[in-house]
């Protein structure tokens, strides 16, 4: 049976599901399968290998860092239940069988997962 693996936002809104192989997190659109549009994740963050029923993290000199469970990482083991951290944004990571294996029915030309955060989290400037 495939895995499934998700991060889970803590505050709220979609998961996003990790059904590649390599999966680049970070706010550049054209590169990046997952998209945060947050000032404080960098154009290119880091990237999520999946492989034999595992998630690792690798952080790419991002300017804000990625962390595993509050500590600062440039590579680790992601674990059921772990919280993942893309500069300010959180996300808990979820791991498992994929339920009954209609997941292979979604849509794929949804390729790209994009996370809008609220104006009111972003940092901005009074000019």
């Amino acid at each position: 049976m495939p895995m499934q693996a998700k991060l889970i936002p803590s505050r709220g809104g979609d998961s996003i599901s990790i059904t590649d192989d390599l999966t680049l997190v970070g706010r550049h659109r054209e590169y990046c399968d997952v998209v945060i549009d947050s000032g404080s994740v960098s154009k290119l963050h880091c990237v999520i290998v999946k492989t034999d029923g595992l998630l690792f993290v690798r952080d790419l000199a991002s300017t804000n860092g990625t962390k595993v469970n509050g500590q600062r990482i440039t590579r680790g083991a992601l674990l059921p239940g772990d919280e993942l951290s893309f500069a300010r944004e959180k996300f808990t990571v979820h791991l498992g069988p994929d339920a009954a294996g209609d997941s292979a029915e979604e849509d794929e030309s949804a390729m790209v997962t994009e996370l809008d955060i609220p104006a009111s989290r972003r940092s901005a400037r009074n000019g």
